[in-house]
């Protein structure tokens, strides 16, 4: 009797669990249903800082797009000055975007790597997405394994604990097994784990070509495709 009793207890259970909330594939990917209006964009000292320039080109140019946080990490101001030209931290988001983006910059909203009190550090605050781009190695260390004792780590956390799409477009080769494992744990939390690995089947012919088509892959996975993009048709 006492195992039927039991038995009747958990069927109710699940029968309330899944009335609550239902599986369905969907969640497992954190896919929004509708495009991100407001992002948070953190860039971290792996190379690859031309696939940012061309990021928040294209986020500037999208009108869906209304409000970008940007954080950049101090080993990414280092990158930015070798790969990108920038010299100092003055009209920062002016000189990534370089001379065809400095009239779009006025969605962009800088955020101190060292304010851990800023808004994008709290689940209140309505951020729909994340990007890091480029993520570090050891930003993705540091995500995949709650130590956020920064704004882009603690950015990142509030995303997977709200589970938000959380993009880390992670740079490094050869890999070791501590960055495997790292991606995986940092995707079985619910980050998408997109590898800052371009395109060449539709031939690109310069190198910002190739990191916009990249960006143009990212945002699309955030449910923003563009216009401009590249469709392959068999």
């Amino acid at each position: 009797m006492q195992l039927l009793a039991t038995s009747s207890w958990l069927s109710a259970l699940r029968l309330t669990s899944t009335s609550v909330r239902p599986y369905a594939p969907e969640f497992e990917g954190f896919l929004p249903n509708q495009p991100a209006k407001n992002l948070t964009v953190a860039t971290t000292g792996a190379s690859g800082a031309i696939f940012l320039r061309h990021f928040l080109l294209a986020v500037t140019g999208d009108k869906r797009i209304e409000t970008v946080n940007f954080i950049t990490s101090d080993s990414a101001l280092r990158v930015m000055a070798e790969e990108l030209g920038i010299k100092g931290r003055s009209d920062l988001v002016a000189q990534v975007l370089g001379s065809s983006g400095k009239s779009s910059k006025s969605k962009i909203r800088m955020q101190s790597n060292a304010d851990i009190g800023a808004n994008v550090a709290s689940g209140s605050y309505p951020a729909d997405a994340m990007v890091v781009i480029p993520c570090s190695v050891g930003t993705l260390a540091h995500i995949a394994n709650g130590v956020a004792a920064q704004l882009i780590e603690r950015a990142a956390d509030v995303t997977l604990k709200e589970k938000r799409p959380l993009v880390l477009c992670v740079r490094e080769t050869p890999l070791n097994k501590i960055h495997i494992r790292n991606m995986y744990r940092a995707a079985d939390a619910g980050a998408t784990i997109f590898p800052l690995i371009p395109a060449f089947y539709y031939r690109p012919t310069s190198l910002d070509e190739m990191a916009r088509e990249f960006a143009y892959r990212v945002l699309a996975h955030l449910g923003l495709s563009q216009p401009q993009a590249f469709r392959w048709k068999g």
